[in-house]
Protein backbone atom coordinates (compact mmCIF):
# COMPACT_ATOMS: atom_id res chain seq x y z
CA UNK A 1 0.00 0.00 0.00
CA UNK A 2 1.37 3.04 -1.05
CA UNK A 3 2.45 5.64 2.08
CA UNK A 4 -0.18 8.58 2.17
CA UNK A 5 0.99 12.02 0.75
CA UNK A 6 1.88 14.78 2.91
CA UNK A 7 1.32 18.53 2.53
CA UNK A 8 3.52 21.36 3.46
CA UNK A 9 2.62 24.26 4.04
CA UNK A 10 4.82 27.40 3.26
CA UNK A 11 3.65 30.78 5.18
CA UNK A 12 5.65 33.70 2.73
CA UNK A 13 6.79 33.59 -0.67
CA UNK A 14 10.20 35.41 -0.58
CA UNK A 15 13.81 33.91 0.04
CA UNK A 16 13.09 31.37 2.97
CA UNK A 17 10.18 30.43 2.12
CA UNK A 18 10.42 29.26 -1.64
CA UNK A 19 13.64 28.47 -1.24
CA UNK A 20 12.61 25.99 1.04
CA UNK A 21 9.47 25.04 -1.14
CA UNK A 22 11.76 24.61 -3.70
CA UNK A 23 14.46 22.14 -1.91
CA UNK A 24 11.98 19.84 -0.73
CA UNK A 25 10.57 19.50 -4.47
CA UNK A 26 14.26 18.05 -5.46
CA UNK A 27 13.70 16.04 -2.33
CA UNK A 28 10.42 14.68 -3.29
CA UNK A 29 8.31 14.71 -5.88
CA UNK A 30 4.59 15.80 -6.21
CA UNK A 31 3.36 12.12 -5.35
CA UNK A 32 4.93 12.21 -2.18
CA UNK A 33 5.07 15.74 -1.05
CA UNK A 34 2.37 18.29 -1.97
CA UNK A 35 3.46 21.70 -1.08
CA UNK A 36 1.13 25.09 -0.83
CA UNK A 37 2.70 28.26 -0.15
CA UNK A 38 0.71 32.06 0.27
CA UNK A 39 2.34 35.02 -0.09
CA UNK A 40 0.84 38.05 0.52
CA UNK A 41 2.08 39.81 -2.36
CA UNK A 42 2.46 40.16 -5.80
CA UNK A 43 5.72 38.67 -6.07
CA UNK A 44 7.88 35.95 -4.84
CA UNK A 45 11.48 35.27 -4.98
CA UNK A 46 13.38 38.76 -5.01
CA UNK A 47 16.32 40.48 -4.10
CA UNK A 48 15.05 43.14 -1.58
CA UNK A 49 18.23 44.17 -1.21
CA UNK A 50 18.25 45.32 -4.96
CA UNK A 51 15.56 47.80 -4.42
CA UNK A 52 17.58 50.63 -3.74
CA UNK A 53 19.52 50.22 -6.92
CA UNK A 54 15.99 50.22 -9.09
CA UNK A 55 14.61 53.01 -7.54
CA UNK A 56 18.04 54.95 -8.21
CA UNK A 57 18.28 53.33 -11.92
CA UNK A 58 21.10 51.52 -11.84
CA UNK A 59 18.59 48.24 -12.28
CA UNK A 60 15.96 49.27 -15.14
CA UNK A 61 13.63 47.11 -14.17
CA UNK A 62 11.82 45.97 -11.32
CA UNK A 63 11.58 42.52 -12.88
CA UNK A 64 15.51 42.17 -12.80
CA UNK A 65 14.91 41.52 -9.54
CA UNK A 66 12.91 38.62 -9.52
CA UNK A 67 14.89 35.30 -9.55
CA UNK A 68 11.99 33.22 -9.84
CA UNK A 69 8.19 34.63 -10.55
CA UNK A 70 5.50 32.73 -8.96
CA UNK A 71 4.37 31.11 -12.59
CA UNK A 72 7.89 29.24 -12.64
CA UNK A 73 7.21 28.06 -8.99
CA UNK A 74 3.83 26.43 -10.18
CA UNK A 75 5.07 25.16 -13.00
CA UNK A 76 7.53 23.03 -10.62
CA UNK A 77 4.61 21.57 -8.78
CA UNK A 78 3.90 24.29 -6.28
CA UNK A 79 1.00 25.47 -5.17
CA UNK A 80 1.53 29.20 -4.56
CA UNK A 81 -1.00 31.48 -4.06
CA UNK A 82 -0.18 35.10 -4.08
CA UNK A 83 -2.11 38.37 -2.73
CA UNK A 84 -3.29 35.17 0.22
CA UNK A 85 -2.40 36.42 3.47
CA UNK A 86 -2.28 33.55 6.11
CA UNK A 87 -4.36 35.16 9.17
CA UNK A 88 -4.38 32.24 11.53
CA UNK A 89 -2.33 29.31 12.99
CA UNK A 90 -4.64 26.37 14.43
CA UNK A 91 -1.74 24.39 15.92
CA UNK A 92 -3.91 21.44 17.38
CA UNK A 93 -5.76 21.70 14.58
CA UNK A 94 -2.76 21.37 12.29
CA UNK A 95 -4.42 23.84 9.85
CA UNK A 96 -3.59 27.63 8.89
CA UNK A 97 -6.78 30.35 7.75
CA UNK A 98 -6.04 32.01 4.89
CA UNK A 99 -7.67 35.03 3.26
CA UNK A 100 -7.59 36.35 -0.54
CA UNK A 101 -6.57 40.18 -0.21
CA UNK A 102 -8.07 40.67 -3.76
CA UNK A 103 -12.02 39.40 -2.65
CA UNK A 104 -11.81 39.05 1.31
CA UNK A 105 -13.05 35.20 1.01
CA UNK A 106 -11.33 32.95 3.88
CA UNK A 107 -10.71 29.44 3.87
CA UNK A 108 -8.80 27.00 6.26
CA UNK A 109 -5.61 24.85 4.84
CA UNK A 110 -4.65 21.49 6.87
CA UNK A 111 -0.64 20.85 6.98
CA UNK A 112 1.77 17.39 8.12
CA UNK A 113 4.42 20.04 8.02
CA UNK A 114 4.54 23.96 8.43
CA UNK A 115 7.10 26.28 7.49
CA UNK A 116 6.64 29.99 8.97
CA UNK A 117 9.01 32.42 6.53
CA UNK A 118 6.91 35.34 7.28
CA UNK A 119 9.96 37.93 6.80
CA UNK A 120 10.08 41.37 8.76
CA UNK A 121 8.62 44.50 8.42
CA UNK A 122 10.02 48.61 9.03
CA UNK A 123 9.66 49.95 11.84
CA UNK A 124 6.76 52.62 11.77
CA UNK A 125 7.00 54.54 14.81
CA UNK A 126 3.55 55.58 16.02
CA UNK A 127 3.67 58.96 15.23
CA UNK A 128 1.63 61.69 13.84
CA UNK A 129 0.91 61.73 10.63
CA UNK A 130 2.98 58.57 9.74
CA UNK A 131 0.34 57.03 7.85
CA UNK A 132 0.30 59.54 5.33
CA UNK A 133 0.80 59.61 1.70
CA UNK A 134 4.25 59.72 0.11
CA UNK A 135 5.03 58.14 3.15
CA UNK A 136 6.96 54.85 2.71
CA UNK A 137 8.87 51.57 4.62
CA UNK A 138 11.07 49.43 2.23
CA UNK A 139 10.87 45.96 3.12
CA UNK A 140 9.40 43.87 0.22
CA UNK A 141 9.40 44.33 -3.97
CA UNK A 142 5.40 45.71 -3.43
CA UNK A 143 6.91 48.33 -1.25
CA UNK A 144 9.57 49.35 -3.24
CA UNK A 145 6.62 49.35 -6.63
CA UNK A 146 4.53 52.11 -4.28
CA UNK A 147 7.42 54.15 -3.66
CA UNK A 148 8.06 54.56 -7.37
CA UNK A 149 4.40 54.62 -8.05
CA UNK A 150 4.89 58.28 -5.39
CA UNK A 151 7.81 59.42 -7.19
CA UNK A 152 6.23 59.02 -10.13
CA UNK A 153 3.23 61.26 -8.96
CA UNK A 154 4.95 63.76 -6.82
CA UNK A 155 6.14 67.14 -8.54
CA UNK A 156 8.54 68.44 -6.03
CA UNK A 157 12.07 67.04 -5.54
CA UNK A 158 12.51 67.19 -2.40
CA UNK A 159 13.08 63.74 0.16
CA UNK A 160 13.60 62.95 3.89
CA UNK A 161 14.97 59.92 5.12
CA UNK A 162 13.76 58.98 8.83
CA UNK A 163 17.40 56.52 9.89
CA UNK A 164 20.51 56.02 8.75
CA UNK A 165 21.02 52.38 8.74
CA UNK A 166 22.01 50.25 6.02
CA UNK A 167 18.13 51.12 3.93
CA UNK A 168 18.51 54.71 5.04
CA UNK A 169 21.76 55.34 3.35
CA UNK A 170 21.14 53.35 0.34
CA UNK A 171 17.65 54.95 -0.22
CA UNK A 172 19.39 58.37 0.37
CA UNK A 173 22.22 57.52 -2.59
CA UNK A 174 19.10 56.27 -4.60
CA UNK A 175 17.01 59.78 -4.36
CA UNK A 176 20.30 61.74 -4.85
CA UNK A 177 20.84 59.86 -8.14
CA UNK A 178 17.05 60.89 -9.06
CA UNK A 179 17.49 64.27 -8.39
CA UNK A 180 15.96 64.43 -5.55
CA UNK A 181 16.79 67.61 -2.60
CA UNK A 182 17.85 64.66 0.34
CA UNK A 183 17.85 64.76 4.08
CA UNK A 184 18.74 62.40 6.51
CA UNK A 185 17.36 62.54 9.78
CA UNK A 186 18.59 59.58 12.83
CA UNK A 187 18.67 59.51 16.31
CA UNK A 188 22.64 58.39 16.68
CA UNK A 189 25.69 59.81 17.04
CA UNK A 190 26.81 59.19 13.31
CA UNK A 191 24.78 57.23 10.55
CA UNK A 192 25.42 53.53 10.70
CA UNK A 193 24.69 52.63 13.98
CA UNK A 194 26.02 48.95 12.86
CA UNK A 195 29.26 50.38 13.29
CA UNK A 196 31.08 52.26 15.95
CA UNK A 197 30.73 55.85 15.77
CA UNK A 198 34.15 56.94 14.97
CA UNK A 199 34.23 54.44 11.92
CA UNK A 200 30.13 56.15 11.05
CA UNK A 201 31.87 59.38 10.99
CA UNK A 202 33.69 58.88 8.08
CA UNK A 203 30.07 57.29 6.45
CA UNK A 204 28.47 61.01 7.67
CA UNK A 205 31.39 62.36 5.69
CA UNK A 206 31.10 60.88 2.53
CA UNK A 207 27.16 61.55 2.64
CA UNK A 208 27.64 65.18 3.21
CA UNK A 209 30.39 65.21 0.11
CA UNK A 210 28.08 63.75 -1.64
CA UNK A 211 25.38 66.82 -1.20
CA UNK A 212 22.88 64.77 1.39
CA UNK A 213 22.36 66.76 4.05
CA UNK A 214 22.92 64.45 7.38
CA UNK A 215 21.59 65.11 10.54
CA UNK A 216 22.45 63.87 13.47
CA UNK A 217 20.39 63.36 17.05
CA UNK A 218 17.46 63.99 15.49
CA UNK A 219 14.30 62.66 17.03
CA UNK A 220 11.40 63.14 15.18
CA UNK A 221 7.91 63.51 16.50
CA UNK A 222 5.54 63.49 13.35
CA UNK A 223 5.00 64.33 9.39
CA UNK A 224 3.25 67.11 9.09
CA UNK A 225 0.74 66.76 6.25
CA UNK A 226 -0.81 68.73 3.52
CA UNK A 227 -5.13 69.94 2.86
CA UNK A 228 -4.66 66.79 0.89
CA UNK A 229 -3.30 64.08 3.66
CA UNK A 230 -0.14 64.02 1.85
CA UNK A 231 3.12 64.90 3.77
CA UNK A 232 4.78 67.99 3.51
CA UNK A 233 7.36 67.97 5.96
CA UNK A 234 9.12 66.07 8.82
CA UNK A 235 9.36 67.65 12.27
CA UNK A 236 11.50 67.26 15.40
CA UNK A 237 11.87 68.10 18.88
CA UNK A 238 14.29 70.87 18.12
CA UNK A 239 11.08 72.45 16.65
CA UNK A 240 12.67 72.19 13.47
CA UNK A 241 10.53 71.29 10.07
CA UNK A 242 12.33 69.75 6.91
CA UNK A 243 10.36 69.97 4.27
CA UNK A 244 9.87 66.65 1.88
CA UNK A 245 7.52 65.83 -0.87
CA UNK A 246 8.37 61.96 0.02
CA UNK A 247 9.50 60.38 3.32
CA UNK A 248 11.21 57.48 3.25
CA UNK A 249 11.78 55.26 6.37
CA UNK A 250 14.60 53.49 7.07
CA UNK A 251 14.42 52.85 10.71
CA UNK A 252 15.36 49.52 10.30
CA UNK A 253 12.89 46.50 10.43
CA UNK A 254 11.09 43.86 12.94
CA UNK A 255 10.26 40.57 13.14
CA UNK A 256 6.83 39.79 11.40
CA UNK A 257 5.73 37.20 13.88
CA UNK A 258 2.44 38.44 15.13
CA UNK A 259 0.78 35.04 13.48
CA UNK A 260 3.35 33.22 15.98
CA UNK A 261 3.23 34.94 18.65
CA UNK A 262 -0.74 34.44 18.71
CA UNK A 263 -0.29 30.81 18.15
CA UNK A 264 2.36 30.24 21.13
CA UNK A 265 5.08 29.87 19.65
CA UNK A 266 8.45 31.24 21.70
CA UNK A 267 10.01 34.35 20.25
CA UNK A 268 13.27 35.52 21.23
CA UNK A 269 14.27 38.85 23.35
CA UNK A 270 13.96 40.72 19.39
CA UNK A 271 10.72 39.08 19.08
CA UNK A 272 12.10 36.80 16.55
CA UNK A 273 10.88 33.25 16.49
CA UNK A 274 13.72 30.62 17.92
CA UNK A 275 14.39 27.74 16.06
CA UNK A 276 17.46 24.76 16.58
CA UNK A 277 20.10 24.06 14.42
CA UNK A 278 17.71 22.86 12.04
CA UNK A 279 15.21 25.46 11.66
CA UNK A 280 12.85 23.47 13.48
CA UNK A 281 10.72 25.90 16.18
CA UNK A 282 11.71 24.76 19.00
CA UNK A 283 9.22 22.07 21.12
CA UNK A 284 7.47 21.78 18.14
CA UNK A 285 8.34 19.03 15.31
CA UNK A 286 6.52 19.60 12.06
CA UNK A 287 6.96 23.45 12.30
CA UNK A 288 10.12 24.85 11.00
CA UNK A 289 10.91 28.63 10.58
CA UNK A 290 13.68 31.52 8.53
CA UNK A 291 14.27 33.73 7.01
CA UNK A 292 13.84 37.68 8.32
CA UNK A 293 11.64 36.10 11.32
CA UNK A 294 13.71 34.00 13.22
CA UNK A 295 16.83 34.96 15.81
CA UNK A 296 19.93 32.99 14.63
CA UNK A 297 22.72 32.37 16.65
CA UNK A 298 25.52 34.55 16.73
CA UNK A 299 28.70 32.99 17.03
CA UNK A 300 31.00 35.50 18.73
CA UNK A 301 28.62 36.74 21.50
CA UNK A 302 27.27 33.58 22.45
CA UNK A 303 23.83 34.68 22.16
CA UNK A 304 20.70 34.67 19.43
CA UNK A 305 19.93 37.64 17.71
CA UNK A 306 17.75 39.35 14.84
CA UNK A 307 19.63 39.94 11.60
CA UNK A 308 17.72 40.34 8.75
CA UNK A 309 19.74 39.57 5.44
CA UNK A 310 18.86 37.75 2.10
CA UNK A 311 22.18 35.96 2.43
CA UNK A 312 20.92 33.70 5.82
CA UNK A 313 17.42 33.57 4.75
CA UNK A 314 18.37 31.21 1.20
CA UNK A 315 20.44 29.45 3.55
CA UNK A 316 17.70 28.60 5.82
CA UNK A 317 15.74 27.75 3.01
CA UNK A 318 17.60 25.27 2.03
CA UNK A 319 17.90 23.65 5.72
CA UNK A 320 14.27 23.58 6.23
CA UNK A 321 14.16 22.19 2.83
CA UNK A 322 15.79 19.28 3.46
CA UNK A 323 14.21 18.37 6.60
CA UNK A 324 11.05 18.95 4.82
CA UNK A 325 12.02 16.29 2.28
CA UNK A 326 13.27 13.87 4.43
CA UNK A 327 16.68 14.87 4.81
CA UNK A 328 18.69 16.46 7.31
CA UNK A 329 21.05 19.85 7.68
CA UNK A 330 21.54 22.58 9.66
CA UNK A 331 22.46 25.99 10.40
CA UNK A 332 25.09 26.89 12.60
CA UNK A 333 24.91 30.52 13.23
CA UNK A 334 26.42 33.87 11.82
CA UNK A 335 28.76 36.44 12.61
CA UNK A 336 26.91 39.49 11.15
CA UNK A 337 28.78 40.22 8.35
CA UNK A 338 27.39 43.06 5.85
CA UNK A 339 28.49 45.17 3.55
CA UNK A 340 27.12 48.14 1.85
CA UNK A 341 28.04 51.22 0.15
CA UNK A 342 27.55 55.41 -0.14
CA UNK A 343 28.34 56.36 -3.78
CA UNK A 344 31.86 55.57 -4.14
CA UNK A 345 32.55 54.68 -0.09
CA UNK A 346 32.22 50.81 0.60
CA UNK A 347 31.42 50.10 4.24
CA UNK A 348 31.38 46.66 5.96
CA UNK A 349 31.32 45.26 9.14
CA UNK A 350 31.10 41.34 10.66
CA UNK A 351 31.50 40.16 14.30
CA UNK A 352 31.24 42.91 17.39
CA UNK A 353 30.96 46.67 18.09
CA UNK A 354 32.82 47.96 21.07
CA UNK A 355 28.82 48.56 22.25
CA UNK A 356 28.61 44.31 22.11
CA UNK A 357 31.34 43.54 22.80
CA UNK A 358 30.70 45.19 26.65
CA UNK A 359 26.67 43.91 26.66
CA UNK A 360 28.43 40.12 26.36
CA UNK A 361 31.03 40.93 29.28
CA UNK A 362 34.30 41.26 27.20
CA UNK A 363 37.34 42.89 27.90
CA UNK A 364 38.81 44.04 24.66
CA UNK A 365 41.82 46.33 22.44
CA UNK A 366 40.76 47.75 19.88
CA UNK A 367 43.03 49.02 16.69
CA UNK A 368 42.53 51.31 13.90
CA UNK A 369 44.71 51.78 10.91
CA UNK A 370 44.37 53.99 7.35
CA UNK A 371 46.19 52.34 5.03
CA UNK A 372 45.37 52.12 0.89
CA UNK A 373 43.13 49.75 -1.25
CA UNK A 374 46.31 49.18 -3.49
CA UNK A 375 49.65 49.60 -3.73
CA UNK A 376 50.27 53.25 -2.47
CA UNK A 377 51.85 53.88 -5.97
CA UNK A 378 49.34 52.07 -8.26
CA UNK A 379 47.08 54.45 -9.82
CA UNK A 380 44.20 55.34 -7.68
CA UNK A 381 45.15 54.05 -5.08
CA UNK A 382 42.38 55.27 -2.36
CA UNK A 383 42.31 55.00 1.57
CA UNK A 384 40.79 52.67 3.66
CA UNK A 385 40.14 52.72 7.24
CA UNK A 386 40.30 49.11 9.69
CA UNK A 387 39.05 48.75 12.97
CA UNK A 388 39.62 45.61 14.69
CA UNK A 389 38.53 44.57 18.09
CA UNK A 390 40.26 41.58 20.20
CA UNK A 391 39.23 40.43 23.01
CA UNK A 392 41.90 40.72 25.93
CA UNK A 393 44.60 38.04 27.15
CA UNK A 394 43.22 35.60 24.47
CA UNK A 395 43.79 37.89 21.18
CA UNK A 396 40.94 36.10 19.92
CA UNK A 397 39.16 38.18 17.04
CA UNK A 398 36.07 39.72 18.13
CA UNK A 399 34.93 42.21 15.03
CA UNK A 400 36.39 44.01 12.22
CA UNK A 401 35.01 47.28 10.48
CA UNK A 402 36.16 48.64 7.17
CA UNK A 403 35.16 52.39 6.04
CA UNK A 404 36.92 52.87 2.39
CA UNK A 405 37.24 53.27 -1.46
CA UNK A 406 36.59 50.38 -4.03
CA UNK A 407 37.80 46.87 -2.90
CA UNK A 408 37.69 47.86 0.62
CA UNK A 409 34.46 46.17 1.62
CA UNK A 410 34.79 42.54 0.58
CA UNK A 411 38.02 42.12 2.73
CA UNK A 412 35.59 41.93 5.37
CA UNK A 413 35.08 38.43 3.97
CA UNK A 414 38.68 37.06 5.73
CA UNK A 415 38.11 39.18 8.92
CA UNK A 416 34.40 36.62 8.74
CA UNK A 417 36.81 33.14 8.03
CA UNK A 418 38.58 34.23 10.92
CA UNK A 419 35.70 35.11 13.13
CA UNK A 420 34.26 31.72 12.35
CA UNK A 421 37.09 29.81 12.76
CA UNK A 422 37.56 31.33 16.11
CA UNK A 423 41.46 32.74 15.02
CA UNK A 424 43.25 35.00 17.25
CA UNK A 425 44.64 38.33 15.85
CA UNK A 426 48.04 37.13 16.18
CA UNK A 427 47.42 34.07 13.91
CA UNK A 428 45.47 36.26 11.23
CA UNK A 429 48.99 38.42 10.85
CA UNK A 430 50.93 35.58 9.47
CA UNK A 431 48.05 34.73 6.76
CA UNK A 432 48.55 33.73 3.27
CA UNK A 433 46.59 36.62 1.57
CA UNK A 434 46.63 37.09 -2.37
CA UNK A 435 49.05 40.32 -3.35
CA UNK A 436 49.79 42.23 -6.09
CA UNK A 437 50.20 46.27 -6.70
CA UNK A 438 46.93 46.47 -8.42
CA UNK A 439 44.62 44.64 -5.29
CA UNK A 440 46.88 45.52 -1.88
CA UNK A 441 49.77 46.70 -0.21
CA UNK A 442 52.43 44.36 0.04
CA UNK A 443 50.76 44.00 3.67
CA UNK A 444 47.13 43.78 3.12
CA UNK A 445 45.24 46.37 5.45
CA UNK A 446 43.49 43.60 7.28
CA UNK A 447 47.20 42.19 8.14
CA UNK A 448 48.57 45.40 9.31
CA UNK A 449 45.20 46.20 11.77
CA UNK A 450 45.72 42.05 12.99
CA UNK A 451 49.31 43.28 13.82
CA UNK A 452 48.27 46.05 15.65
CA UNK A 453 45.89 45.03 17.28
CA UNK A 454 48.11 41.77 18.55
CA UNK A 455 50.62 44.39 19.71
CA UNK A 456 47.94 46.06 21.60
CA UNK A 457 46.55 43.14 23.26
CA UNK A 458 50.24 42.15 24.64
CA UNK A 459 50.59 45.64 25.93
CA UNK A 460 47.68 45.17 27.91
CA UNK A 461 48.74 42.00 29.66
CA UNK A 462 46.07 40.58 31.61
Amino acid sequence: MAAARERVVVVGGDAAGMSAASQARRLKGPAELEIVAFERGHFTSYSACGIPYWVGGLVPERDDLIARTPEEHRARDIDLRTRTEVVELDLPGSRVRARDLDTGSESWTGYDKLVLATGARPVRPRLPGIGAHGVHGIQTLDDGQRLMDSLERTQGRRAVVVGAGYIGVEMAEALVGRGYEVTVLHRGEQPMATLDPDMGALVHRAMNGMGIRTVSRAEVTGILTDEGGGARAVATAAGEEYPADVVVLGIGVEPRTALARAAGLPLGSSGGILTDLSMRVLGHEDIWSGGDCVEVLDLVAGRTRHIPLGTHANKHGQVIGSGVGGGYATFPGVVGTAVSKVCELEIARTGLRERDAREAGLRFVTATITSTNTAGYYPGAAEMTVKMLAELRTGRLLGVQIVGAAGSAKRVDIAAVALTAGMTVEQMVSLDLGYAPPFSPVWDPILVAARKAASAVRAAGS
